[in-house]
């Protein structure tokens, strides 16, 4: 990209940089969980709609979703997405406001820019990314229908290409017994937290024999009432991990045999339920991503790979379900210490530090350039989606 073009997109965002970090600063303050994002949500449709843009709110169904539409072109549509929902208790510990502001910064620059260069740019609010699915409930509402490539940045303690994504779905767990009082006559209940732990302690002994890249985690939600009635119904909740959607499905039911042990011994039922939606491993599109290491440079970030030695940060989201899609990124961008890890509330603090808002800014550039080299250059879109079609067919066998 000539030297011009790359600086018309970088003073679009220099402009817009005060009110990105205001905003950024303004999601934080006000942390809301899976789909409840209403403050983000009008917050950041009330900025796209202030620079002019065309804004569905309460889009695909979901009513802390939207997309901007910019560019009427025939040129290729270039999706950009914005996370900002934040966690339980430690708030945005994600850093999901940087999330959502370099995409709207991003958004707001190719749009300025859509007409001219004849490609057209989706600004995408992708709600619940923390466990709720957002982005896949939006593909099955049509988001993705005739989008080139999507692209993210995620705050992270370095930068790096990637972040290790793993599929993931989470399951629900009931066992019933029968209760008792566990004094006078325990011999007439049916323990249900007996068949919750004898499960718990199988699914120990499988962690030896599963492959080292997958997890499976979980906690007890309802364990009993009081100590001296044996419990009657209890209640878990756990993450199944793997590499890929695919090693996932050969690696839930030995999962379920375990926990159905653990019932059948205790002389209980057992009910389970997994989530609506299961999240699938990341894509990472490698021609796209040259793209945004190499710009990343100008700003004096040295983007490496996980698999180089530079600490990993490893995970699940839903982005993996929109990279089977279309071409997609998710790079990381640094906004704390190596040594300070995401999910913690020191992360969060650092999601608006100097540094964080940087890493605003610096984000919204790099994605801005990576849709408008996309735009330009028709031998990188064809090898990106020639990549990408090769992956995902690999990976579904």
């Amino acid at each position: 990209m000539a030297a011009a073009l790359t600086q018309r997109i970088d003073d679009l965002v220099d402009r817009l940089a005060q009110e990105l970090v205001d905003a950024s600063h303004a999601i934080h303050d006000d942390p809301e969980l899976n789909f409840e994002e209403h403050h983000a949500h009008d917050r950041l449709v009330t900025a796209l709609e202030r620079h002019g843009l065309a804004v569905e709110a309460h889009a695909y169904g979901l009513e802390t979703a939207f997309v901007a539409r910019a560019g009427t072109g025939n040129g290729p549509t270039i999706a950009v997405l914005c996370e900002y929902d934040a966690l339980p208790e430690i708030g945005h510990a994600c850093g999901h406001n940087i999330i959502a502001t370099s995409g709207l910064g991003a958004g707001l620059a190719l749009a300025a820019l859509a007409d001219e260069f004849g490609g057209r740019v989706l600004i995408l609010g992708t709600p619940a990314e923390e466990g709720g699915g957002g982005k896949v409930y939006m593909a099955d509402g049509g988001a993705f229908v005739g989008v080139d490539a999507a692209m993210m940045v995620h705050p992270a303690g370095a930068d790096l290409t990637r972040m290790n994504t793993i599929a993931i779905h989470e399951l629900f767990v009931q066992y019933d017994g029968q209760a008792a009082h566990a004094a006078a006559a325990p011999w007439k209940g049916r323990n249900a937290l007996d068949a919750a732990v004898l499960g718990y302690n199988n699914i120990a002994a499988l962690r030896q024999h599963i492959e080292p890249t997958e997890r499976i985690h979980g906690i007890f939600t309802k364990a009993g009432d009081k100590p001296n009635i044996v419990p009657s119904h209890t209640e878990a909740n756990w993450y199944v991990r793997s590499p890929t959607a695919v090693t996932l499905e050969a690696l839930k039911p030995r999962v379920l045999s375990c926990l159905h042990a653990g019932a059948a011994a205790a002389g209980c039922e057992m009910h389970h339920q997994w989530a609506p939606v299961a999240y699938s491993d990341m894509i990472d599109n490698a021609d796209m991503l040259s793209r945004y290491c190499e710009h990343a440079k100008d700003f004096g970030r040295d983007v490496q790979s996980p698999d180089a030695g530079a600490a990993p940060v490893v995970g699940s989201t839903d982005m993996g379900n929109v990279s089977y899609i279309v071409p997609s990124i998710h790079p990381m961008i640094a906004v704390a210490p190596h040594n300070v890890s995401i999910h913690t509330p020191e992360f969060a603090a650092y999601a608006v530090s100097k540094v964080g808002d940087q890493a605003v800014v610096d984000g919204a550039k790099l994605l801005a350039r990576v849709g408008m080299d996309l735009w330009q250059n028709s031998t990188l879109l064809a090898s990106a989606t020639q990549q990408f079609s090769t992956e995902v067919a690999r990976r579904q066998h």
